[in-house]
C-alpha cells in the first residue's frame, strides 16, 4: 500500500541518493549509503526508505548524536560547559562543535517531548520533569536514565532497541520528520 495516498501498488521505485553517514562511536566513521526512493504516482510525492539508524536530514547517526549528548551530560553533570565538553570528548576530525550539540540535543527533545506518550507505554517516564525553567540537560538525564543509557555502559544496543520499538509501534523516525511526513503537512 502506499504511504502516501493509499492506494495498492501505485508508487514505484525510483533511482536511490547516496548520503553520507557519520558514526562517532566506538570510533569515527564516514560512509557514503544508498538510499532508496519511491514515488507516488497518485500525488506525484517522492518518498524515502531511510535507514532507522539515521535522522532525517542529519550526516550523523542517532548512535552518534545520544553518544555525544551522554558525553554532553556527563561534563554537565561534573559543573563543565555539557556543549563543549562533549565537542572536544569526540574524535577531533569528526567537525562537531558545541553548537552542533545545542542543535542535537534540542532535537533529542523534541524527538522524546513529540514521543512522550508512546515512549510513556514502553518506559517508566514517571522521573521526567518538563515544567518551565528545567535545563534541558536534566531533562534529557531524564529519558536517558528512563532507558537505561548510561557511559558506562552499552547503551548502543539500547539506543537500537529503543529506535525499533518506537518505530514498530508509531511507523515514524524518534528523531525528526522524513520529507513525506513534510509533505503531507503542506499538501
Amino acid at each position: 500500500m502506499c504511504p502516501i495516498c493509499g492506494d495498492l501498488d501505485c508508487y514505484r521505485q525510483i533511482p536511490c541518493y547516496w548520503r553520507y553517514a557519520i558514526e562517532l562511536f566506538p570510533q569515527l566513521q564516514k560512509k557514503r549509503i544508498p538510499v532508496a526512493r519511491f514515488v507516488c504516482r497518485k500525488k506525484g510525492i517522492t518518498l524515502s526508505l531511510l535507514p532507522i539508524q539515521l535522522i532525517p536530514y542529519f550526516q550523523y547517526t542517532v548512535s552518534a548524536v545520544m553518544g555525544t549528548l551522554l558525553l554532553g551530560l556527563g561534563c554537565w553533570h561534573r559543573g563543565q560547559q555539557g556543549f563543549f565538553g562533549a565537542s572536544v570528548a569526540v574524535h577531533p576530525d569528526s567537525y562537531v562543535t558545541p553548537w552542533l550539540v545545542v542543535c542535537w540535543l534540542a532535537a533529542a527533545l523534541r524527538g522524546f517531548r513529540r514521543a512522550h506518550a508512546v515512549l510513556g507505554r514502553l518506559y517508566d517516564l514517571s522521573g521526567i520533569r518538563t515544567v518551565g525553567g528545567t535545563v534541558a540537560w536534566e531533562e534529557v538525564r531524564g529519558y536517558f536514565l528512563a532507558f537505561g543509557w548510561k557511559p558506562e555502559t552499552r547503551w548502543g544496543p539500547l539506543v537500537r532497541t529503543l529506535l525499533h520499538r518506537y518505530s514498530r509501534t508509531t511507523r515514524q523516525f524518534l528523531f525528526g520528520r522524513t520529507s513525506q511526513q513534510r509533505a503531507l503537512i503542506h499538501h
